[in-house]
């Protein structure tokens, strides 16, 4: 088939454009629900916008940073969020990567267990959130019952300063691992049998074989499932708000929950904005140390 030189034209002019044209609805969707929103958030930091007349607000400059810098519910926030994410990341993937190595072994009812264990991943952040406030209850609750049983006595899990934070850990906890747990579990599958019995051919013990051959192979997917989790802990609101509302006495405000507070309730869309950017500055620093992780990780396999 002879080609004219208008027809290759055509051609070449559609394998140059056709690249663009697929990329392009990716990038309309990431600019019209994503660069423009947060670009919107930046600028707002900068005003002094107030919810009730959201066009008229003007620019302050670095204003709200300061009061933000100067304010001890900020750092009170900010110390909440940094231990509520730090904790949702050891307690989520420890307990996430045991039990992907328990259930990774062949036992009567794996599947059934498998289904069980992923029952707190599945089930939506409003029914949740109702199922542990029923458990949490102070006079009818599963929970305080145990506890009475026990000799402990009932105990405020979710109006006391003290067990507030712990209890939302708890349920956080409950839906995280499963989710660890699945993605743990897809990364066993890949581990080659060959190896193993290899290194157990070669004398080492259960343990030797699971960080010499098991852990190098998962820890690509641990590492990424830790990132998520602290990211998904740096923005959680809905289980938060629903337990407890950031109370008692602001014992369990993270970031998110003070940005609904500042925003709906003081009316300052500003300030809001602002402590909307200094939690996106944290999960850009979390990705980053992930990425640092990740490097030094690939040079000593390099070596």
């Amino acid at each position: 088939m002879v080609i004219t030189g208008r027809s290759a034209s055509k051609l070449s002019l559609g394998r140059t454009i056709a690249p663009y044209a697929f990329i392009l609805p990716p990038i309309a969707y990431l600019g019209v629900f994503m660069f423009w929103p947060l670009g919107r958030q930046l600028w707002m930091s900068l005003t002094n916008t107030r919810i009730i007349n959201p066009n008229a607000g003007s620019f302050v400059g670095l204003r709200n940073y300061e009061r933000l810098i100067q304010d001890p519910a900020f750092y009170n926030s900010l110390g909440i969020t940094a231990i509520y994410t730090v904790a949702s990341v050891l307690l989520g993937v420890t307990l996430g990567v045991i039990a992907a190595l328990a259930i990774n072994r062949p036992f009567p009812g794996r599947s059934f267990a498998r289904a069980v264990l992923l029952f707190g991943w599945a089930v939506p952040n409003v029914a949740a959130a109702l199922i542990w406030m029923w458990m949490y209850n102070g006079q009818s609750g599963v929970l305080n019952d145990m506890a009475v049983a026990l000799g402990v006595g009932r105990i405020a899990w979710l109006t006391s300063t003290q067990m507030a934070l712990p209890s939302i850990l708890i349920v956080t906890v409950w839906q995280v691992a499963p989710f660890v747990m699945l993605v743990v579990l897809a990364a066993l599958q890949s581990v080659p049998d060959e190896i193993r019995e290899a290194a157990r051919i070669d004398g080492a013990d259960a343990l030797n074989v699971f960080r010499s051959v098991t852990l190098p192979h998962i820890m690509p997917s641990v590492q990424l499932v830790a990132l998520l989790v602290a990211v998904w802990s740096i923005r959680r609101f809905d289980i938060i708000y629903l337990l407890t509302g950031g109370g008692p006495l602001e014992s369990t405000s993270t970031l998110v929950v003070k940005i609904r507070q500042v925003a709906f309730e003081n009316y300052q869309l500003g300030m809001a904005s602002a402590y909307g950017v200094v939690g996106l500055v944290l999960a850009l620093l979390v990705a980053a140390v992930h990425r640092l992780v990740e490097q030094r990780r690939l040079r000593w396999m390099a070596r």
